[in-house]
């Protein structure tokens, strides 16, 4: 596994898939981008993330940042998953595990939870790298993340 990510450190560019077309970073350029890495699409722990993002999709919209959920399942999983939740942040399919690894994420056992903020240049702001994945971010600690370079 490549080093971890830190604050201060360039976010690598990357492209991905999802069911709402193709994802550049680079291409978010002048806003902030939210990176939710995950372990897996429709998993118990997952399904709770991301359904508590929905159901305060409108306090995550008030950052004015760009979300994305990553994980290495592909599009169909993505699709699925969302549609079964009507989840609201865009999920990515990182198939072969090289953005989470370029992240510092990935491993042998796939795709650690994990939260980067990234300033509207393109710096890693806040970083939070789970070892277990039973625990994630919530609204209110994206926020908090978000605030504390925001400010």
């Amino acid at each position: 596994m490549s080093m971890r990510l830190r604050e201060g450190d360039p976010a690598p560019d990357f492209t991905l898939d999802g069911p709402e077309g193709s994802f550049t970073l680079g291409e978010q350029r002048g806003r902030p981008v939210v990176l939710l890495f995950y372990p897996g699409d429709d998993t118990a722990v997952c399904t709770r993330q991301f359904c508590s993002y929905r159901d305060r999709s409108s306090d995550l919209a008030g950052l004015g940042a760009v979300f994305a959920g990553i994980s290495g399942r592909d599009v169909d999983s993505k699709q699925r998953f969302a549609s079964k939740y009507g989840l609201t942040i865009p999920l990515l399919a990182d198939e072969d595990g090289a953005v989470a690894a370029a992240y510092g994420v990935g491993g042998p056992i796939g795709t650690r939870r994990a939260t980067f903020v990234i300033d509207a240049e393109g710096v890693v702001r806040a970083a939070r790298v789970h070892t277990i994945g039973l625990r994630y971010e919530s609204v209110d600690d994206i926020v908090d993340m978000f605030g504390a370079f925001a400010a």
